[in-house]
């Protein structure tokens, strides 16, 4: 059977050019997993190179993931959480806001609806305590907080964001690091100083990615940079609004990128790794205070109006639950070191002249590419693109941001699978570049 011309015919995919993608030999149809590993309908095998999107944390087909999801099959599938509950997600929110160090979790699909509903209950909060002034949001530069419009109005790659500018409201923006160098980190804490002097009445939260902001192609800023600007911001009365989509559950190393910074924002997204990368699951956690700010007698109309059908969905909780299971049984946290920096070893020990940089944090790598002389590829080449694709052949998936090949494995991959991936990209590399003696 045929799959890639009945796609063509019927499937819209996501942040994919469809002239390109219906041309494009490398194209594959994955069937199944195992561990690390993808298998296509033709039967080979691929490291999975950016864990699904950065979210198959444990593995493919994880024994304990999936009992848990057949279990729960058996009691119930789907049931509102509109004026009903289940034990699941009771337990879980119990087990979130324990690990989090916060009080209330709103659950809903995705890192996008995670940020939207942070937004949207930052605002509400601050009218109904009086603060109607505060109606603006602040925002890294290159940030990435997602897809709907009120995580792409926070947004700042304009590849992804600009056409749709006429739609948003306006973020103001703190210039980011790139590297976590002190100097650049200064100049920034400074500029945002300014910034929360000039606006800071006017400012309802700072929402800011944590120590990474990895889709801007690794930038990276320090736990004290990450400090000053969440103080800056609390000096001000402004609530502070952390993503960790792509960086909780121990991507950087800890559980969630906070704990390196000893910060306890006003909320918290997380999504991606949640349900271990099974199911469809985000949650947006926050404190008593906001909470109390949205009681009232029905007709005050303090009421959070906002929902989604498969909140708290009953199979992504069993997941979910049963990831936290495996983070604590199988002693995740405390094995990654060991394979992060295997990680960090192999991929800095690629050698090709094309390699500007190599970026590396905990499970999070990234490799920055330009001609010999420095410059940058010219768009049209695709390099990053081929390059990925080009993996393909030497058995990984990696996915490239232009011409910056990203690296963000399951967490439990193995020394030895770590160094297999980076020689696939290497070989890649050849494959797109020419040899590195050229």
């Amino acid at each position: 059977m045929s799959w890639l011309p009945r796609d063509y015919a019927a499937l819209w995919h996501p942040f994919t050019q469809a002239d390109e993608w219906e041309k494009q030999p490398e194209n594959l149809v994955i069937e199944r997993g195992e561990g690390v590993f993808l298998s296509d309908t033709d039967g080979r095998r691929y490291l999975d190179g950016t864990a699904s999107l950065w979210c198959n944390v444990l593995g493919h087909r994880h024994p304990r993931i999936d009992a848990a999801v057949r279990g729960q099959l058996e009691r119930i599938a789907h049931t509102t959480m509109l004026g009903l509950s289940h034990p699941g997600v009771i337990e879980h929110a119990e087990r979130l806001t324990a690990l989090c160090g916060l009080d209330r979790v709103f659950y809903s699909d995705s890192g996008s609806t995670a940020v939207e509903v942070a937004l949207k209950m930052a605002f509400q909060a601050k009218q109904q305590l009086g603060e109607t002034q505060r109606t603006r949001f602040v925002a890294l530069t290159e940030a990435y907080h997602g897809d709907t419009v009120g995580s792409v109005s926070l947004g700042g790659i304009e590849l992804f964001h600009g056409i749709y500018r006429p739609l948003l409201f306006e973020a103001l923006r703190i210039p980011s690091p790139e590297r976590a160098e002190p100097a650049e980190e200064a100049v920034c804490l400074s500029a945002a100083g300014d910034l929360f002097a000039a606006h800071g009445s006017e400012l309802v939260a700072l929402v800011v990615e944590p120590l990474v902001q990895g889709a801007a192609g690794m930038r990276r800023h320090s736990p004290a940079f990450l400090g000053a600007l969440v103080a800056l911001a609390r000096a001000r009365g402004v609530f502070v609004v952390v993503d960790e989509v792509a960086t909780g559950f121990g991507r950087l190393g800890t559980m969630f990128a906070i704990e390196q910074a000893g910060i306890k924002p006003d909320f918290l997204c997380l999504a991606k790794a949640i349900t271990g990368g099974y199911l469809p699951l985000a949650a947006t956690l926050t404190t008593e205070t906001i909470y109390d700010a949205f009681r009232g007698p029905y007709t005050a109309y303090r009421t959070f109006f906002h929902g989604h059908t498969y909140t708290g969905n009953p199979l992504a909780i069993a997941a979910a639950n049963a990831t936290l299971d495996a983070y604590a049984e199988e002693k995740v946290l405390e094995r990654l070191p060991a394979r992060a920096e295997a990680l960090g070893v192999a991929l800095r020990g690629l050698n090709h002249p094309c390699i500007k940089e190599v970026r590396h944090f905990g499970m999070m790598g990234a490799i920055l590419l330009a001609a010999g002389d420095g410059r940058a590829f010219p768009a049209d080449a695709r390099t990053g693109h081929r390059v990925s694709l080009a993996a393909r052949r030497h058995g990984a998936i990696v996915r490239n941001l232009g011409d910056t090949v990203m690296v963000m494995p399951p967490l439990v991959m193995e020394p030895a699978q770590s160094q297999q991936l980076a020689e696939a990209i290497g070989s890649a590399i050849v494959d797109v570049l020419g040899p590195a003696e050229r």
